[in-house]
């Protein structure tokens, strides 16, 4: 299927790994010019090399900014100025007891997952909304509906994501501006990879059946019963990206592998 990104600009925040990463290679493969995000220049020209290798010719840069940082957060607008498609996906998670959540803590995740993906689409909706075409996708997580009782801070700034989403949405009706949000379950990215060997070792098992016992065990309302891979979130995340996704708006899309038992 043809997605018709061919020169369209995509910004994907926290994007040097992950599933940031994968949604910057999909989109790059359609035909668009992507510009990823890390923290770090290194971070960025490493990415950008892999990228570049997995797509020779395509198009594209890096900026460099911490979102826990409003000023590199301005400073990385002032350098990228307009695009059409932006991905909120730059976002942190640590499991920690709810009683042991500082006040300071509490305040991090929430500048970084949810004032990250504020400050980039108070920026650029108008922009999108003056030419009259653009897409804003949120990246939360299965966490947003069913929170996490070792990790109710993260889960708390995904649910929050919704909310900001859905009320974006309400001010573009009758515009070809769209705002979604796409709620990954599990999945299998780089700290997850190092998690699944850690769980192998200590129960002296393979890799594989270490994930197979943490669904059995820790997830087993997902349908699937493995982690997703990148590819599959990223998949989605281009499709709600592309000018075919017209009718979407306003959503709340899963890609949990059917982990969440709701019919909505």
């Amino acid at each position: 299927m043809n997605l018709q990104l061919q020169g369209k600009k995509a910004l994907v925040s926290g994007s040097t790994q992950g599933i940031g990463f994968a949604i910057a290679l999909q989109l790059l493969k359609e035909g668009a010019t992507v510009i990823i995000n890390g923290r770090s220049t290194a971070r960025i020209e490493e990415a950008i090399a892999k990228l570049k290798a997995e797509v020779p010719g395509a198009t594209v840069t890096g900026v460099a900014a911490d979102f826990g940082n409003a000023a590199e957060v301005q400073q990385m607008l002032e350098q990228v100025q307009d695009v059409d498609i932006l991905v909120n996906n730059a976002g942190i998670f640590e499991p920690k007891p709810f009683v042991d959540i500082t006040d300071e803590e509490w305040l991090r995740f929430f500048e970084i997952n949810v004032l990250s993906g504020v400050r980039l689409s108070r920026y650029f909706f108008p922009k999108m909304l003056a030419k009259n075409w653009g897409r804003i996708i949120f990246i939360a997580s299965e966490s947003a509906i069913m929170i996490p009782e070792e990790m109710i801070h993260y889960g708390t700034t995904k649910t929050a994501q919704l909310s900001i989403s859905r009320g974006l949405a309400e001010l573009t009706k009758g515009t070809n501006v769209t705002v979604n949000t796409v709620l990954p379950g599990p999945t299998k990215s780089e700290g997850v990879d190092e998690f699944i060997k850690k769980l192998a070792e200590a129960d002296n098992v393979s890799p594989d059946q270490a994930e197979a016992d943490f669904f059995k065990n820790k997830r087993p309302s997902s349908l699937i019963q493995r982690f997703a891979a990148v590819s599959e979130i990223a998949n989605l995340v281009t499709y709600v990206a592309s000018p075919l996704s017209a009718a979407t708006n306003g959503a709340a899309l899963r890609a949990d592998g059917g982990l969440l038992r709701t019919i909505f």
